[in-house]
Parts: C-alpha cells; sequence; structure tokens
C-alpha cells in the first residue's frame, strides 16, 4: 500500500477483525466501564482511517492500535469534560469484566495505577517483551522493568504476599 492512500474499505475490516478485541481490553483497562471503552475503540479506528502510516506486519498493526488506544485514553482524563463530570458507574461494568472472562488477578491487575496496569497487562496478557513495549509506550526499557516490578509487588500486597 502507498503511504499517501487512504485505507479501502476492506483493508479496514480485516485490520478492525484482527485487532478488536486487544483494543478493547487495553481501552476498558483504563475507562473500567464499558460504554467509555467501547468509544476509545470507536476512536481507535477513526483514528486509524485517517492515519497514512504503513504497517510492516500485524504486530505493527497491533503495537499502533494500543499506542493510540492508550495516548487517547489518557487525553480522555485530561479533557475538561471528565475531569468535571462524574460517570453513572462507579462500579466497574460487571458485564463487561465477564465478557472478558477475567479472573481475580486481572480485577487486581485492574485497579493498579495506570502505569503500572498498562505495562502488565502488555507484558503477562498480550505477551510483549519490555524491549517491545518500551517502543509501543515511548519509555526507556528500564522504566518498563521498574514498572512492572513496582506493579507485581502492589499486586502481590493486594492478594495477600502469594507469589504472582
Amino acid at each position: 500500500m502507498v503511504g499517501s492512500l487512504l485505507r479501502t474499505g476492506e483493508e479496514l475490516l480485516q485490520i478492525y477483525n484482527r485487532h478488536v478485541n486487544t483494543v478493547y481490553k487495553v481501552c476498558f483497562l483504563y475507562m473500567k466501564n464499558s460504554y467509555d471503552a467501547e468509544d476509545m475503540v470507536q476512536q481507535t479506528f477513526i483514528r486509524l482511517m485517517k492515519d497514512r502510516t504503513v504497517f510492516q506486519n500485524a504486530e505493527h498493526e497491533k503495537a499502533w492500535l494500543i499506542r493510540t488506544a492508550v495516548n487517547l485514553c489518557k487525553d480522555h482524563f485530561k479533557s475538561w469534560w471528565s475531569r468535571t463530570t462524574v460517570g453513572l458507574e462507579e462500579a466497574s461494568d460487571v458485564a463487561a469484566v465477564d465478557s472478558m472472562r477475567t479472573d481475580e488477578t486481572l480485577e487486581k491487575v485492574m485497579s493498579l495505577p495506570p502505569k503500572y496496569k498498562t505495562v502488565i497487562y502488555m507484558y503477562y496478557y498480550e505477551g510483549y517483551s519490555t524491549a517491545e513495549i518500551a517502543g509501543i509506550l515511548g519509555m526507556k526499557e528500564s522504566t518498563v522493568r521498574g514498572n512492572l516490578r513496582r506493579g507485581r509487588h502492589q499486586l502481590k500486597m493486594e492478594i495477600g504476599g502469594e507469589e504472582i
């Protein structure tokens, strides 16, 4: 695909089908309810429609989508609107959590601060290496390893000292 051409509907549909579940899970980790997560997924794929990035492979697509979703979620919480309103759902959306087939550990991961939950999710649930996470999130690899270590420690304390 030439970098100056927009993607066709068929290409977008294929990318969407390959990665929508991953993008939703990442958005849900930040938004903590299915409605806002779905909005962020939609915004992520709208951004893809407008973007002219040429992907080398499916992993590059996935990394771009995760990075974009994370940035959109973070931007959402920086906006005036999100700082001045209170959502109708203060608790996690149980149906969405069940649909993700979460276990107790993932629920604990979701309660961590964003800098820890993102790297832990990407490392353990998506299978990225620390170097890949650093590249996707635009961090130093040592920062990713430190956040993993501190996040694991917090999880261990939450679970009650059990090994993760």
